[in-house]
């Protein structure tokens, strides 16, 4: 396996709620996805932060973002999970060969 250049990787500076954070990506077309996890994640920070700010530490606060963000992601991969399905047409498929072996 052959190792990636240099000039695959891409250092990038994100501005994550009051902080500008340095990372580097080793595939380009990332970039989109962590700019957006960077907005989304100061947009829920903010709406936490504006509500508890100063009744909660600001560690607090960054669980309580990093749990909805978790929330979020967990709900999505539970309405994307197709093993439900891929089980049914399993045990059809089982159903119909066995009917078509027996004629």
């Amino acid at each position: 396996m052959a190792e990636k250049s240099d000039k695959e990787t891409l250092n990038i500076t994100l501005h994550v709620y009051d902080e500008d954070i340095r990372t580097v990506l080793h595939n380009r077309e990332d970039e989109q996805y962590f700019r957006q996890a960077a907005k989304l994640i100061s947009e829920r920070y903010g709406a936490y932060a504006q509500v508890y700010k100063g009744r909660k530490s600001d560690h607090t606060i960054a669980l309580m973002t990093l749990i909805e963000i978790a929330f979020r992601l967990e709900r999505e991969r539970a309405k994307n999970d197709t093993a439900p399905y891929d089980n049914t047409l399993a045990e059809l498929t089982a159903e119909i060969e066995a009917a078509l072996k027996e004629k």
